[in-house]
């Protein structure tokens, strides 16, 4: 015949009390509850326990996008940049670490490699995403200049340039070294990665070397070209 253990010294229980049984049913209903939601925890459907962070980075520098999974089985990643799936290579790679942290690292970055980052990660229970911008500090820079140009008097001169840069550079223009005042007859506009100085009825005083420039706290360049008036 089994014996009923001894409580410990000091300590009166009456298994038979109500009150006990009943403390006693609602400790292992929270021990089974405990363990049903750790399994639901570990067996489901990935999910992101911390958020991709924006980042902003300089042009020729490296950076990595961090993020956190959970989720059973381990679930499978794959990266995209602005919709586009990502592939392994010199620019990307995927990094694992335990716990659970995947990365994806870039390398050598340009101006072109900012964007809108995304990290899919699915199983067999579904899939989570998770989404960060990475923006590019790079100098201001003339990406194309204007060509030479020679034109009859009374004729409209148009110089165009390709510009570049993060943060937007500020842009001017400038002949025989002085700034030029815009008015009716000679001005210049900006629109996005293009300005365009325009000059009508263009007259023998218009001649000369006209320079565009571009700066931003990351840097400055110019370009030069020449008119001529026949």
């Amino acid at each position: 015949m089994s014996r009923r253990r001894a409580p410990p010294p000091g300590v009166d229980i009456d298994l038979q009390d109500k009150d006990v049984q009943k403390a006693a049913s609602m400790i292992q209903k929270s021990f089974r509850g405990h363990r049903v939601r750790k399994k639901l925890m570990e067996d489901g459907p990935p999910k992101f326990l911390d958020e991709l962070q924006d980042v902003t980075v300089v042009e020729d520098s490296a950076t990595r996008l961090d993020c956190c999974l959970g989720g059973f089985p381990d679930p499978t990643v794959s990266w995209f940049k602005d919709g586009q799936q990502i592939k392994e290579g010199v620019k990307y790679e995927v990094k694992f670490e335990d716990p659970n942290i995947c990365s994806l690292v870039i390398k050598n970055i340009k101006y072109e490699d900012a964007g809108t980052y995304v990290c899919k990660a699915y199983n067999q229970f579904g899939d989570a995403f998770d989404s960060a911008k990475v923006t590019v500090n790079s100098p201001a820079k003339i990406e194309k200049g204007p060509p030479n140009q020679a034109a009859k008097a009374g004729a409209t001169i148009t110089l165009t340039a390709k510009i570049g840069g993060e943060p937007e550079p500020d842009v001017g223009w400038a002949k025989d070294g002085v700034d030029i005042d815009e008015d009716d007859h000679i001005f210049y506009d900006v629109d996005g990665d293009t300005t365009v100085l325009t000059i009508k009825n263009c007259k023998k005083k218009d001649a000369g070397k006209y320079e565009v420039y571009v700066e931003n706290e990351k840097g400055f360049d110019h370009s030069f070209s020449r008119i001529d008036i026949k």
